[in-house]
C-alpha cells in the first residue's frame, strides 16, 4: 500500500523534481538575461532603427487623450512603449532561436559521432569474428583423439 504524504511531503517531492529545478534556473537566467536584451534594444537596436525613422525614439510615442493640467498628469496611449516590447519580444525570440539551434546541432553531431563509433565498433567486433580461427568440429577432434590413442 503507498504511503500517503501530507501537503509538505508532496510539496517537496514536487520541489525537488529535475524539471522544477531546471525550471527555476531557466526564471532566473532569464531575468537577468532580460536586462542585457533591454540594454540592447535600448541603446543599440533603437538608435539604428531612429537613424532610418528620422531620430524617432519609440519610447516617446503616444497618443494624449487629455493632456496634463496643474497638478494632474496627462492621460495617453503610451504605443511607443509597445513598440519597444514587441522589439524587445523579437530580439529575444530570436537568440533563444539561435542558441536552441546551435544546442541542436552540437547535439547532433555527438550523436552521429556516437553512432559513427558503435558502427566501428561493431565492425571491428565482427572482423574480429571472421578473422578468428574456427574452432574445429567434435567429430574431428574425436577422431584425432581416437588416432592418438591407438598410436600409443
Amino acid at each position: 500500500m503507498a504511503e500517503k504524504k501530507g501537503f509538505w511531503g508532496e510539496f517537496k517531492d514536487f520541489i525537488a523534481r529535475g524539471n522544477v529545478m531546471d525550471m527555476a534556473v531557466g526564471v532566473v537566467v532569464g531575468g537577468a538575461f532580460t536586462a542585457i536584451i533591454n540594454a540592447l534594444v535600448k541603446n543599440i537596436i533603437n538608435p539604428v532603427i531612429g537613424l532610418f525613422t528620422g531620430g524617432i525614439d519609440f519610447g516617446e510615442l503616444k497618443i494624449v487623450l487629455k493632456p496634463a493640467v496643474g497638478d494632474i498628469p496627462e492621460l495617453a496611449i503610451t504605443y511607443g512603449v509597445f513598440i519597444n516590447a514587441v522589439i524587445n519580444f523579437l530580439i529575444i525570440a530570436l537568440v533563444v532561436f539561435c542558441t536552441v539551434r546551435t544546442i541542436n546541432r552540437i547535439k547532433a553531431e555527438a550523436k552521429k559521432k556516437e553512432i559513427a563509433e558503435e558502427e566501428a565498433r561493431k565492425k571491428a567486433e565482427e572482423e574480429a569474428k571472421a578473422n578468428a580461427p574456427k574452432p574445429e568440429p567434435v567429430e574431428i577432434t574425436l577422431l584425432k583423439e581416437i588416432r592418438d590413442a591407438l598410436k600409443k
